[in-house]
């Protein structure tokens, strides 16, 4: 069962809300979900329930509260460009204490676990480098992780991208990514374009999905996940 809580930012004392599922059956770990630029929709809501059901208490934050509270936008042109907007307004700053937050929530109870999709792809990597107490991310086609590609990272990260993705060059980033950090693994998914976690969605392949979830269950085992 998944309830909405309120968690508050150390670094400016804002009070933002989140998506909180407790564990189904022994608890794991905890996993912190970062939305794609839509806010916290249908595909975050069943992403959160997934991970519940797989032993893991989980928090989905609600990334743009600072802006507009509760927003949530259709997979559009406009939806979009809100989202974008928001993003922009809010900064990395704000979003890593909006993760700290998160992890600080979680961390007493077992190791902490990161996964992002797009614009949260993104954040799982930044998370890496900034935030303290994460076990492991999981990254899915993050766009801005080509250009932060050499930054330090202090716990394991794996990326996905999907080869059909119009907005990523998934090679270019790739190359990128192992350049700077050999040991993290890159994995492109030949049928798959962007968004491909999100079930239904006309990009999204399911064995690609399911393999990429399986990835990220092994990483998070690997990295203290009881």
């Amino acid at each position: 069962m998944t309830d909405r809580i309120r968690l508050t930012s150390a670094h400016d004392g804002f009070e933002f809300e989140a998506l909180h599922a407790q564990p189904q059956g022994d608890r794991r770990g905890g996993v912190i979900v970062i939305q794609e630029i839509f806010g916290l929709d249908q595909y975050v809501q069943a992403d959160v329930a997934r991970w519940s059901a797989l032993g893991f208490e989980v928090l989905a934050p609600s990334m743009f509260d600072r802006g507009e509270p509760g927003f949530t936008a259709e997979h559009d042109p406009e939806g979009l460009q809100a989202g974008v907007k928001l993003a922009t307004a809010n900064g990395p700053d704000n979003a890593m204490s909006d993760i700290q937050a998160c992890v600080d929530f979680l961390k007493d109870r077992g190791p902490v676990f990161i996964v992002g999709y797009c614009y949260g792809g993104t954040m799982v990597w930044l998370a890496a480098n900034r935030v303290k107490g994460l076990a492991a991310g999981s990254s899915y086609y993050g766009g801005q992780i080509a250009g932060m590609a050499g930054l330090p990272l202090s716990c394991p990260v794996i990326v996905h991208l999907g080869r059909k993705d119009a907005h990523i060059p998934a090679d270019e980033v790739s190359a990128k990514v192992t350049a700077a950090h050999p040991e993290v693994p890159v994995y492109i998914y030949e049928a798959s374009g962007h968004g491909f976690n999100n079930d239904g969605r006309p990009d999204s392949d399911p064995g690609d999905a399911q393999l990429a979830r399986e990835r990220t269950l092994a990483l998070f085992e690997a990295n203290g996940a009881a």
